[in-house]
């Protein structure tokens, strides 16, 4: 979208903050700067003492002052007083506007309203509803207050209640009743509200909208924006959000092009939304546009998604940048909830500069949170520190289940699994997440028995497994070929598990392949209703793998007439199909349509299959041609390819020992390329270049790397390899396979 800009911006983005603001990041840790830009509503001096009085509840003093009070802008003294109520309980001095208002000589429905507003408003209900019942008067405003407060409070049965009670209602009632259902997730009942609504404004739209917005309904939102006949940039702005919220950010980005003005809300809303998802280059850059383009100061909230776009694109310097930025102009001292330096935690964590990191979550220890804990663990196992990790997770008064699998997963990571054993061996409390980190950290650790004992426990300590469970387990059963194993997680699957999603499907498919049930595998495939490019991918390699080249390519045909997009790996899986078929016209054509059709790079894997096409058909001349005309210079893997298509035809050893000259050059101890020459002079009866060349191996110390096997028996894998006789039952399985060896 706007990534294709970034280029002619990043100069532009990295000059938009002053040299000052780097400069001044760099004395951060020496220096520090004090600012408050506290701010509160100012009494005047008989206002301060009158309060004073009241908290002391010396009420006859107050009621003196009250009744020396010059009456103001000509309306009477109730006027004034209540004015002055409503300034107490605005600033939090409810009880004293209380005794304000029982010391009052007189009330009236406005003064008993705003009484009534406060107790609501701070959420003192029972005594708002105390006062409701004593009131001698009410009108419409009193019984909007209490609808709101109710609903506010969670009670919105009594709100309904009171609601279809009020004898008289108003536009203000029906969005407090509203705007209170959505709040307490009645969204159906809210729409019934605002259609029986016999006069909708402007905050009505907007509140509907917005409910449908924040439960990712965006059909409905869009169908009520576009039936409204005026909007405001509200309306635009809750839309958009909703549709980043959903993931459709390309229609977010359409509708905030088209927003007839913009603030820094709607500003804010667009690039959290492209941070949100990912698009952080594209966020970074509109925040310079809005620089250019907006009066308004960036809020906290658009300094949050900075921090985080800075962290997803990975640029350090800009990120020390920002955080100069925020330094200079006092941000920190006004993020009372937090969240602001949290995010900057977070970025620097992402990046891997831990000390900065560090630095802060040191420095305001007494208002960090658990998530920049959590956070700072992350960072240091990401960079491999894990000595600093441990130490920041001891030192944490507080550690959730975050903190802890976080830990485990770090030490499966490094290969430490006797300390992620005995972290978990501590760890209470256990969710579904830290037990599929503790499986697949011993899948990982290529520990397949003991994985699958830890699912069993996992299910016995009455813990469901997520899906991901099942995934890696399923994973593990593909790449070590256990098929039984593998049908019984499936079967599990089936029974336990009401829908298969996606990445389960891909995950079965690969496990039957790669186990050699292909009929298996494209039965799953078959029965999919949505696949992604990883499902055509893993039927096209698995037809390939087993030799079925027509089956690969009417995938991939049905693949394209699907119009899915595919990818290098796909290419390499149809490439490899034509390689084992022999169709080297089909390959050719394949090979071309790569870059010239879909615009794909070619990789080293590539050309090794077209070596390998080449190769196996006979075409050795054409396949050694091919390599000499390579754009790049060969390395050895694709010599190696070539060396290892001669093996095919060992009529043609000039070429293999072309190839093998060349190999050696790159990797003077390749072990294969030695073999696979011997074996082409042996072929070609040239016995005396072939006991020359075994000599050559023997001074270099080069050695061929056995052949294995294994196979699973009652839950332990036994491994074979060639010329191994450690085993003690090894005579007894010789005579088994090869009868009496001592026979002649």
């Amino acid at each position: 979208m706007l990534a294709s800009c970034l280029d002619a911006y990043k100069g532009c983005l990295f000059r938009s903050i002053s040299l000052r603001s780097c400069q001044f990041c760099v004395r951060f840790f020496e220096t520090q700067l004090v600012c408050s830009t506290t701010s509160y509503h100012k009494f005047s001096y008989k206002d301060t003492e009158i309060l004073q009085y009241l908290s002391e509840r010396k009420l006859q003093h107050a009621r003196d002052l009250l009744e020396k009070m010059p009456q103001r802008g000509g309306q009477g003294r109730i006027v004034d007083w209540t004015s002055l109520l409503s300034n107490f309980s605005r600033d939090g001095f409810v009880d004293e506007a209380r005794a304000l208002f029982n010391i009052m000589p007189e009330r009236n429905v406005v003064t008993y309203n705003a009484m009534l507003s406060a107790y609501a408003q701070c959420g003192r209900l029972s005594d708002a509803c105390r006062l409701f019942e004593e009131m001698p008067e009410r009108n419409v405003v009193s019984w909007t207050s209490m609808v709101c407060g109710l609903a506010n409070g969670g009670r919105i049965d009594d709100a309904r209640k009171l609601f279809h009670a009020m004898p008289e209602r108003n536009v203000i009632s029906w969005n407090s009743m509203l705007v209170g259902l959505m709040r307490n997730g009645n969204l159906e009942e809210a729409r019934q509200v605002f259609d029986a609504m016999p006069v909708k404004n402007l905050v009505s739209w907007n509140a509907m909208i917005a409910g449908y917005a924040e439960s990712h309904r965006m059909e409905e939102a869009r169908v009520l924006f576009d039936k409204m006949q005026c909007r405001n940039v509200v309306t635009w702005t809750s839309l958009i959000a909703g549709y980043c919220r959903a993931g459709d950010v390309e229609e977010g980005y359409y509708l905030f092009c088209r927003m007839p003005e913009r603030n820094v809300v709607s500003w804010t809303a667009m690039i959290s939304g492209f941070t949100r998802n990912c698009f952080h280059e594209e966020a970074l850059l509109l925040f310079i546009e809005m620089k250019s383009n907006c009066d308004s100061k960036p809020n906290e909230e658009t300094l949050i998604s900075l921090a985080y776009a800075c962290a997803g694109i990975g640029f350090c310097c800009l990120s020390k940048q920002l955080h100069a930025h925020l330094i200079i102009n006092g941000w920190f001292y006004n993020d009372y909830d937090g969240r602001l330096l949290k995010s900057v935690i977070f970025m620097y964590s992402m990046l891997g500069n831990m000390d900065f990191a560090r630095h802060i979550f040191m420095k305001n220890s007494t208002n960090n949170s658990l998530q920049s804990l959590n956070y700072m663990i992350n960072g240091y196992i990401r960079i491999g520190q894990l000595e600093k990790a441990q130490n920041m997770f001891d030192m944490g008064p507080i550690r959730d289940v975050i903190s802890w699998t976080s830990m485990i997963n770090g030490y499966f990571a490094a290969g430490q699994v006797a300390k992620a054993c005995h972290l978990f061996s501590k760890m209470r409390n256990r969710d579904a997440v830290a037990w599929t980190v503790m499986i697949s950290g011993h899948v990982q650790n290529e520990l397949f028995t003991e994985s699958t004992c830890l699912f069993a426990e996992m299910r016995i300590q009455g813990v469901s497994p997520l899906n991901s469970t099942y995934a890696v387990l399923i994973g593990a059963a593909g790449a070590m070929a256990y098929l039984d194993q593998g049908r019984q997680f499936h079967c599990l699957l089936i029974k336990t598990e009401s829908e298969i999603d996606l990445i389960l499907n891909n995950s079965l498919i690969s496990m039957y392949a790669k186990c050699g049930e292909i009929d298996g595998a494209y039965s799953i495939f078959s029965s999919m209703i949505y696949r992604d490019l990883i499902s055509w991918n893993s039927m096209i390699i698995g037809f390939s793998h087993h030799g079925l080249a027509n089956e690969a390519l009417e995938v991939f045909e049905t693949m394209l007439k699907a119009g899915a997009c595919p990818n290098n790996v796909t290419f390499l899986g149809t490439l490899s199909a034509c390689a084992h078929a022999g169709l080297v016209n089909r390959g050719w054509e394949i090979f071309e349509a790569m870059n010239e059709v879909y615009g794909i790079q070619l990789g080293s894997e590539h050309y090794v299959c077209m070596i390998n096409l080449l190769g196996r058909a006979g075409k050795l001349q054409e396949a050694e041609e091919f390599v000499l005309g390579l754009p790049f210079e060969p390395d050895h893997a694709i010599w190696g390819a070539l060396l290892g298509v001669c093996a095919f035809n060992k009529n043609n050893a000039e070429i293999a020992r072309r190839a093998a000259k060349r190999l050696l050059e790159l990797d003077p101890l390749n072990a294969p390329a030695h073999v696979v020459l011997c074996n082409i002079y042996a072929a070609n009866d040239q016995h005396a270049e072939e006991g020359k060349f075994r000599k050559e191996m023997g001074l270099k110390g080069v050695r061929k790397f056995p052949g294995c096997s294994w196979i699973l028996l009652k839950g332990r894998v036994h491994m074979f390899v060639s010329g191994d006789r450690s085993r003690p039952q090894a005579n007894e399985i010789s005579l088994q396979l090869f009868g009496n060896i001592g026979e002649s």
